[in-house]
């Protein structure tokens, strides 16, 4: 399992495989690493709006919900790749970041640029051609707030972590924009609480683990207590938004499944805090992928939740 304790000890993510012909270790393309495409997890939350619409077993809507994702994929990577130029002096200085493609020299600064423009281009334009101008839109507004953050204002306490979260309620948008599905408030409501929580949690991990604040500037200015009440507060919030929606007056007598959801989906909450709570959610796709009991949860969330949407 991949865990922040191994990373504190200066390891660094694997990032080779063994070719199965000659045995030997083949590391992967620093061109192809510094997409950091482990990353890409999130952007499977394109998927969230279609599934609570009950339209993604439609064959129609998986075109447009492939090109999200993919698309999402494009324009994160190309984010990834300005944030590490703009930083590579101080990520040479960082114990374990000093290893990313960029920082360590496998990948020149130019280059990362080049290729990040034509990525951060690439993405609504495939999106406006493949699929809606409005997902275009909806890509555009991200790429601005994110490299927004790369230049400026992830150095700005809360508001950094305002921005960060609010990638993950527009890769939600996405989702229903691709496919012209309405959203619900509780569906905004809970993203918006939940995105918060994830990454209120991360810095709390990155705070915990390295107190001395060598990992990002902003953290400088955060107390742990501070960090502590903000993810709190925002799971409390997405639980009761999620319970809310769950028990409904109106579908309650009839469909009874959404309630039953809310068993696995406050279980794998309150196992995601229970990370966050140690200190080892400073990487939130590692402590999903790395977490077996979490990732159980998560699977019985899904089930339960398919199901309450196709007798609904």
């Amino acid at each position: 399992m991949f865990t922040v304790g191994i990373l504190a000890r200066g390891s660094t993510p694997d990032t080779s495989h063994r070719n199965q012909r000659t045995g030997e270790l083949v590391r992967t393309p620093a061109a192809i690493r510094a997409l950091r495409p482990k990353q890409w997890l999130k952007n499977t939350l394109v998927v969230a709006a279609p599934l609570a619409a009950g339209v993604l077993t439609d064959p129609d809507v998986w075109l447009p919900v492939v090109v999200a994702f993919a698309t999402f994929c494009l324009a994160s990577s190309g984010v990834y790749l300005v944030n590490d130029a703009l930083d590579v002096e101080s990520d040479r200085a960082h114990p374990t970041k000093r290893s990313r493609p960029i920082a360590s020299g496998e990948l020149g600064v130019r280059t990362a640029v080049v290729m990040a423009c034509l990525l951060l281009v690439a993405a609504p334009v495939a999106a406006l051609l493949l699929t809606t101008p409005a997902l275009a839109l909806v890509l555009v507004v991200y790429e601005v707030l994110q490299l927004s953050y790369c230049i400026w204002l992830k150095h700005v306490p809360v508001i950094d972590i305002v921005i960060v979260s609010s990638g993950f309620l527009i890769r939600a948008i996405a989702g229903a924009v691709a496919v012209e599905v309405p959203i619900s408030q509780w569906f905004l409501l809970v993203t918006a609480f939940g995105s918060l929580f994830m990454v209120a949690g991360k810095r709390y991990s990155e705070k915990l683990s390295h107190s001395d604040g060598t990992t990002r500037r902003s953290l400088e200015h955060y107390s742990l207590s501070y960090l502590r009440f903000v993810w709190q507060l925002a799971v409390a919030l997405t639980l009761i938004a999620y319970s809310l929606w769950a028990f409904e007056p109106d579908d309650f007598s009839t469909n009874p499944w959404p309630a039953l959801t809310l068993i696995p989906f406050s279980l794998a909450a309150l196992r995601y805090a229970f990370s966050i709570d140690r200190g080892t959610a400073g990487a939130p796709e590692d402590t999903v992928l790395g977490d077996r009991l979490l990732l159980g949860f998560g699977l019985a969330w899904v089930v339960l939740f398919s199901i309450s949407v196709a007798v609904r």
